[in-house]
C-alpha cells in the first residue's frame, strides 16, 4: 500500500510509530502516565485483582490436590489426579502472562502514539469515559469509552480516536468497536448523514441508527453510487449549498469507505476499525483525508439558516435566495448572510426510522413466539 503525501497543513512524521523504543524512556513515560491518571493500560487495581485471584487459585490447588491424591486407591485411579497440579499451575500462569503482555503492549502503544502526536504538533489523550460528543455512536449502550485519542488544534480542532460501547447483557452482551475522526466546524449546521454504501452489508447500513427514507436526498453525478445522503425535510437546498461538486468529489476520493455525520458544529467520520493504531499507512491515509477536506470546510462557516432570520432572531441582509448547484458547480451565496449562527429546530436532528433487517428480525421473532405458544397448547410437536 503506497503512502499518500499529506497536506502541508498537517506535518507528518511517522518515525515514532516504528522506530526502536528506549526502555528507560518507556518506563519513565509510564510512571508519569500513572501519576497523572492518564495511563492507557490495564488499571493497577484490575491487574492486582487478577494476580491475587490467580494466587488464591494456586493456593487452593496446593491444598486440595494432595488431599485428593491421598484419598485415591491404586495408581490407575491416581493418574487422572496428576493432571490437577498442571491445571492449577498452568492456568494461572497463562492468565498472568497474557495480562503482562497486554499491559506491556498497551504501554508501548501509548508511548509511541504520545511521541507520534508530539512529533506532529498534536497531543495524546489515552482515554475518556463517556466523551459526550454529539455524534450518533456516542450516546448508545453503556461503558462508553474513547481510547487512544490523538488531537490537533490547528488549523482547526481535529481528534482521531477509537471508541467502545456495550449493549445487551449476559450471554447477549456485545462490545461495539468504532474508529472516528471528529472535526470541529465554524458554525452549527443541519443534521446531515452520508451513509457510505461501500461498507454496508447484505442487511443494509452498518450505522447504529436508521433514518427515515423520506429524508434521503439524491445528488448529481456519481455521488449516489458512493453515499446515501440524508438531510432534514425542508433543508434540501441547504444540503446542496454545503455539498458542492468539488466537496462531493473529495468525499468520494478520500472518504468513500467512511460514514459521515454532520451534527451541531461537528463533522464526524466513522469506521468499524480502529483509526488510532501503530500503522503508518493508516495515519497517512487519515492525514491525507482530513487535509483534503480542511480547506473546503471554511465555506461551511458562512452558512446561515434563513428560518432563524424569518423568526425575527436577527435582521436579514438583502440578497437573493440561493439556488441548487448546476452542472457547472457554480457556488451560490450562503443562505441569508445576515442571519445569526444556528439551526432552527426542524433541522437539528434527522428523524429515525426502521431498517428492513430490523423489521424482518421482528417478524421472525413474532412468528416464533406464536408458533411456540401454539405448540405449548398441543397443536405442534415443539
Amino acid at each position: 500500500m503506497s503512502t499518500p503525501a499529506p497536506h502541508p497543513a498537517y506535518p507528518f512524521d511517522a518515525r515514532p510509530l516504528t522506530e526502536p523504543v528506549d526502555k528507560a524512556a518507556l518506563k519513565a513515560w509510564n510512571a508519569e502516565a500513572r501519576r497523572s491518571g492518564g495511563s492507557a493500560v490495564v488499571p493497577g487495581c484490575a491487574a492486582a485483582f487478577v494476580i491475587v485471584f490467580c494466587a488464591i487459585f494456586v493456593l487452593i490447588g496446593v491444598t486440595l490436590v494432595p488431599t485428593l491424591l491421598a484419598s485415591v486407591d491404586g495408581l490407575a485411579a491416581a493418574v487422572p489426579m496428576l493432571l490437577l497440579p498442571l491445571m492449577f499451575v498452568a492456568l494461572p500462569t497463562v492468565v498472568i502472562v497474557l495480562l503482562l503482555r497486554g499491559m506491556l503492549g498497551g504501554r508501548e502503544t501509548g508511548y509511541r502514539l504520545d511521541r507520534f502526536a508530539r512529533a506532529n504538533g498534536m497531543t495524546f489523550v489515552p482515554r475518556a469515559e463517556d466523551p459526550g460528543l454529539p455524534g450518533m455512536i456516542f450516546h448508545r449502550g453503556r461503558r462508553r469509552q474513547a481510547q487512544l485519542r490523538v488531537r490537533g488544534e490547528r488549523p482547526r480542532f481535529v481528534e482521531f480516536g477509537n471508541y467502545r460501547y456495550t449493549t445487551g447483557s449476559g450471554k447477549n452482551q456485545t462490545t461495539h468497536r468504532w474508529g472516528y475522526v471528529a472535526i470541529h466546524l465554524d458554525a452549527p449546521l443541519p443534521h446531515i448523514v452520508l451513509d457510505a454504501l461501500g461498507n454496508n452489508s447484505i442487511f443494509g447500513s452498518n450505522l447504529p441508527t436508521t433514518f427515515d427514507r423520506d429524508q434521503r436526498l439524491s445528488l448529481e453525478g456519481d455521488f449516489d453510487r458512493h453515499f446515501a445522503l440524508y438531510c432534514p425535510r425542508g433543508y434540501e437546498r441547504d444540503a446542496l449549498y454545503l455539498f458542492t461538486p468539488d466537496i462531493m468529489a473529495r468525499f468520494i476520493d478520500h472518504a468513500g469507505q467512511l460514514d459521515v455525520e454532520i451534527v451541531d458544529d461537528w463533522l464526524f467520520l466513522y469506521t468499524r476499525r480502529d483509526v488510532a493504531t501503530l500503522d503508518p499507512a493508516t495515519w497517512a491515509w487519515l492525514f491525507s483525508m482530513v487535509s483534503a477536506l480542511m480547506d473546503k470546510l471554511a465555506q461551511w462557516g458562512r452558512w446561515r439558516d434563513e428560518r432563524l432570520a424569518a423568526a425575527g432572531a436577527a435582521p436579514v441582509a438583502p440578497g437573493a435566495a440561493p439556488l441548487p448547484f448546476g452542472a457547472a458547480g457554480v457556488v451560490t451565496p450562503p443562505p441569508i448572510a445576515g442571519a445569526p449562527r444556528g439551526v432552527a429546530a426542524p433541522g437539528r436532528r434527522l428523524r429515525t426510522g426502521w431498517s428492513w433487517a430490523a423489521i424482518l428480525v421482528g417478524v421472525i421473532a413474532l412468528a416464533w413466539f406464536v408458533l411456540r405458544t401454539i405448540g405449548v397448547m398441543g397443536y405442534l410437536p415443539f
